[in-house]
C-alpha cells in the first residue's frame, strides 16, 4: 500500500526533479545508516514526500553530499540528509514491518514472513524510541484488520482508519501546524487506501478478499463514483496543504499532490478499460462467428 505518492516527472523542471531525487537518495542513506542494507529495501516515494514536507515546514538544515552507491555505481549523485530523514527512515521501517505481517496473515506470502522476521528486531528499537506512535499504529492496524474481516464495513469508515495511521506518522511535532498537517495526510492516507483497493479489485474478486469497492463495482456509473470519491480526498488534502508555510519544496510538492498522485490512478484505469475493450471485442467476434455458421 505504498508507492502512490510520487512526482509526475514530465511536468517537473530538471532542477526540481534533481532536488526531489536528492531527498529520495538521502532517505535511502538514512535507511542504510540506521537499519542496514535491509532498511534500504523499504525505501518508497510516500516517505520521500514526508521528508520534503517536514524538512521545508521546520526549515531544517540539509547535509548535502555527492557520492556513488550500489544503485548508482558509475556516476555520482547528490543526497540531502537531515534529522527528518532519520525520523522518516524509522517510520518507513515500522510501517513496512506491519505491512509484511499483514501480508503474511492475509495471504500467507512466505517472502513477507521472512522479511518481517528480518525487520522485527529493528522495529523493536523504533517502538522503544517512539512508544506512543508505535502503540497508536498497532491499535489502528488491529482495528483495520477487524473491519476488513467483517467485509460489510462502509468505504469511508475503513479508509478513515488508514488515514489516521498515516496522519500519526506525518505529525512530527505537537505545534501550531499540527492540525493542517494532520488533515493533509489524513485525507492523503484515505486516498492511498482507496486507490490501492481500486487497483486490487479484480484480484480481490477472485480471491474473495475484502475490498471496499466490491459492492459498487457492478454499478453502471462505478468509474464515475470512484473518481468523485478520489477527487474529494485530494481536494481536502490540497486545501490543508495550501495553508502550510512551505517555500523551498512547494513547487515539487504541488506537482505531487495536484498531478503525481493521479499518475498511478490513470495507469490502473487505462489498464482496466483496455481489458474491458478486449473482452467486449472478443464477445463481438464470437457472436459474429456464430451468426456466420447459422
Amino acid at each position: 500500500m505504498f508507492g502512490y505518492v510520487m512526482v509526475n516527472k514530465p511536468e517537473l523542471k530538471i532542477k526540481d526533479f534533481d532536488r526531489y531525487r536528492s531527498y529520495y537518495c538521502g532517505l535511502c542513506e538514512a535507511l542504510k545508516r540506521r537499519h542496514g542494507l535491509i532498511g534500504r529495501a523499504m525505501l518508497n516515494y510516500d516517505m520521500t514526500f514526508l521528508v520534503m514536507v517536514l524538512s521545508d515546514l521546520y526549515d531544517v538544515e540539509d547535509e548535502e553530499t555527492c557520492c556513488r552507491c550500489i544503485m548508482h555505481p558509475v556516476h555520482k549523485h547528490c543526497q540531502r540528509y537531515n534529522e527528518i530523514s532519520d525520523y522518516c527512515a524509522d517510520m518507513c521501517v515500522l510501517l513496512s514491518y506491519h505491512k509484511c505481517v499483514d501480508d503474511w496473515n492475509d495471504e500467507k506470502k512466505v517472502n513477507r514472513w521472512i522479511l518481517s522476521k528480518l525487520l522485527k528486531r529493528r522495529c523493536k528499537k523504533i517502538e522503544e524510541e517512539y512508544p506512543e506512535k508505535a502503540d497508536f499504529i498497532q491499535k489502528r492496524l488491529n482495528m483495520l484488520s477487524i473491519v476488513e474481516n467483517a467485509k460489510t464495513t462502509p468505504i469511508d469508515k475503513v479508509a478513515k482508519l488508514f488515514g489516521e495511521i498515516m496522519a500519526e506518522v506525518f505529525v512530527y511535532q505537537d505545534d501550531f501546524w499540527k492540525e493542517d498537517l494532520y488533515k493533509l495526510v489524513f485525507f492523503l492516507g484515505k486516498y492511498i487506501y482507496l486507490l490501492d483497493a481500486y487497483e486490487d479489485l479484480e484480484k480481490d474478486m477472485k480471491t474473495g478478499d475484502y475490498n471496499p469497492f466490491k459492492e459498487i463495482s457492478t454499478h453502471e456509473n462505478y468509474e464515475e463514483q470512484v473518481l468523485q470519491l478520489m477527487m474529494l480526498m485530494v481536494g481536502e488534502c490540497t486545501d490543508a496543504f495550501e495553508r502550510l508555510p512551505l517555500v523551498e519544496n512547494v513547487e515539487i510538492l504541488r506537482n505531487i499532490l495536484y498531478s503525481g498522485v493521479w499518475v498511478r490512478y490513470g495507469h490502473v484505469k487505462s489498464r482496466r478499460l483496455e481489458k474491458e475493450r478486449k473482452a467486449h471485442s472478443g464477445m463481438e467476434e464470437r457472436k459474429t462467428e456464430e451468426e456466420t455458421r447459422q
